[in-house]
């Protein structure tokens, strides 16, 4: 099992940055690809950024070259670094992680961005 506990949400204006981080424990060991997702009300919950173990990324079109995923391997940590942030970027933002043994998922942090 994976737990995964996401940080860093808030009340940002338009043009402003957050800096989510997202902690895994556990059988961290077996972790691959580790992402960002959101999840806007009446909306389903699109990926956002992916990561993969190797430092591979990818992103959704609407967030390419306003967000930036990293990752510490050695602190089983993901970060995503939000600028330029627009209101329609406002939605919970969920850390999920894939192994060999599962998908799992965090339990959210809300961004809103709003003047």
């Amino acid at each position: 099992q994976v737990q995964l506990v996401e940080s860093g949400g808030g009340l940002v204006q338009p043009g402003g940055s957050l800096r989510l981080s997202c902690a895994a424990s556990g059988s961290t060991f077996n972790i691959n690809n580790m992402g960002w997702y959101r999840q806007a009300p009446g909306k389903q919950r699109e990926l956002v950024a992916v990561i993969t173990s190797g430092g591979v990324t990818n992103y959704v079109d609407s967030v390419k070259g306003r967000f930036t995923i990293s990752r510490d391997n050695a602190k089983n940590t993901v970060y995503l670094q939000m600028n330029s942030l627009k209101p329609e970027d406002t939605a919970a933002y969920y850390c999920n992680a894939k192994g060999w043994s599962g998908s799992y998922w965090g339990q959210g942090t809300q961004v809103s961005v709003s003047s």
